[in-house]
């Protein structure tokens, strides 16, 4: 499955909106006005060229400049966007020689006053910088918002289609790895512009090994990109935009991670019969009519929940689950916190800005247990501040127990108790007699957790300040 695509890079800013800016007193005298600056550099070499990295606003008071004409052709070789020249206290004014190579050269040539500093236009540059990404971001941010909106909609696969080509501008495909139409959505293209789409779909379909992550090209005016979707199934999203801005490659990733998971039912009917038998697992069905559409397992069960606490939508729950290798994903109605089922022998990592619970693997009959042990494993895990907490399989000593009478035992013992004072006690036994991580894990207050701690010894008739009676509670509360 894809990953989570990151933001936006910054967009470049344009000169034109530089020379807008009237403290600055720039003055366009030479080549085009519509580059578009990457960086600002400051050089007074006679050959900067080895030093650039193309796309730069160098900066210059022609301290070395001795060959203009040389020297505009080693800055267009470099792919510098624009020179500025800073008139005096070395010429008093820009020598006309470097004009006449400017314009020779097609290199933007712009006029510096003698009173802003070289510094006040690379400070100009970042604040214009900052904004356009700023700007960026926010239109990122709605665009993900309205793809999330149309993947929750009774046709999601063409909504998002729909929304992704709104979003760009463009036209937006689900293809085949043949360049068979299967949806599309957006403005209608030529027919080179279609045939065009449907050869990058054959370069990127991962039915051959080795194959890239996404391809772009551009026929006249409009922009083609292409991207494999996760499932093995060779389908691809290809795109076709009249523009081709900082910010459009992330919302195509968004888009890819949200098609990747919605187009399970294009991927057969075992695709679609595991997602659903998800939800009525989640909804309390029966084992038994669960495990014929999931199969024997080994499964584990994932709990998952942001680090800021928000609770996460279908987008960046999706993302987690692809990230994690499995579609089969719960946005936790009613909670915070999202549940995934991982098949096989696949195991849970921690992802930057989660903290995971992950119950051990075990058959498909045993997934309400293995529910209930991730949701405790998240609950250890946010107590303290692991990005991943795992709930270890019985081992050892205690699996040397008979399973029947341990069982047996354990429920004729902690019998006095109720539910909630049975997981406090589980909770407070596994962190170590800790007052306040069990606060945290539970939620609660800890002097709550003190009272509900004295009342289990109440009940039980035990001093939970011996080591013999706290590993034998714990033995106990094992066996549930």
């Amino acid at each position: 499955m894809p990953e989570a695509p990151p933001g936006p890079p910054t967009p470049p800013v344009a000169l034109a909106a530089l020379l807008a800016l009237e403290e600055l007193g720039l003055r366009s005298i030479a080549g085009p006005a519509d580059a578009e600056l990457l960086w600002v550099h400051t050089s007074e070499m006679a050959d900067p060229y080895p030093y650039l990295l193309g796309g730069e606003l160098l900066l210059s008071a022609g301290v070395l400049l001795t060959d203009p004409d040389t020297y505009v052709a080693r800055l267009v070789e470099a792919g510098a966007a624009a020179l500025g020249f800073g008139v005096r206290p070395v010429h008093d004014t820009v020598p006309p020689e470097l004009v006449a190579a400017c314009e020779r050269y097609g290199m933007p040539l712009v006029e510096v006053p003698p009173g802003t500093p070289f510094t006040a236009i690379a400070r100009a540059v970042w604040g214009l910088m900052a904004a356009a990404r700023h700007r960026e971001l926010r239109r990122v941010t709605r665009a993900q918002q309205a793809l999330a909106t149309a993947a929750a909609r009774p046709d999601p696969v063409p909504a998002v289609l729909h929304q992704l080509a709104v979003q760009l501008g463009g036209r937006a495909v689900l293809l085949t790895a043949g360049g068979e139409e299967l949806h599309a959505a957006g403005r209608p293209q030529a027919p080179e512009v279609t045939g065009a789409l449907g050869r990058l779909a054959r370069v990127v379909a991962r039915e051959r090994p080795g194959s890239p992550a996404s391809a772009t090209d551009t026929l006249g005016d409009t922009s083609l990109l292409a991207y494999p979707l996760g499932g093995g199934e060779g389908l691809v999203l290809a795109l076709a935009t009249p523009r081709r801005e900082a910010g459009d490659h992330t919302v195509a990733g968004i888009a890819v991670v949200l098609l990747s998971l919605l187009a399970a039912p294009h991927q057969g009917a075992d695709a679609a019969g595991r997602s659903a038998a998800l939800v009525r697992m989640l909804l309390g069905a029966d084992p038994g009519e669960v495990a014929p559409l999931l199969g024997e397992g080994p499964w584990t069960v994932v709990h998952a929940r942001r680090g800021d606490g928000a609770h996460a939508d279908p987008l960046t729950a999706g993302a987690l689950g692809a990230t994690l290798g499995s579609a089969l994903v719960d946005t936790g109605r009613g909670t915070d916190a999202v549940r995934v089922l991982l098949p096989g022998g696949l195991e849970p990592t921690p992802q930057p800005g989660w903290t995971l619970g992950a119950s051990s693997p075990g058959p498909v009959t045993a997934l309400s247990g293995a529910d209930s042990r991730a949701a405790r494993a998240l609950r250890h895990a946010e107590a303290t501040r692991a990005p991943l907490a795992a709930d270890a399989p019985v081992t050892g000593i205690a699996a040397l127990i008979p399973p029947g009478p341990a069982a047996e035992h354990a429920r004729a013992l902690l019998a006095p108790l109720t539910a909630p004072l049975a997981e406090t006690l589980r909770c407070w036994l596994s962190l170590h007699g800790s007052w306040d991580r069990t606060a945290v894990a539970l939620s609660v207050h800890r002097n709550t957790v003190r009272q509900r701690i004295g009342r289990c010894g109440v009940l039980l008739g035990v001093d939970l300040d011996d080591m013999d009676v706290r590993t034998e509670l714990w033995l106990a509360l094992r066996q549930e």
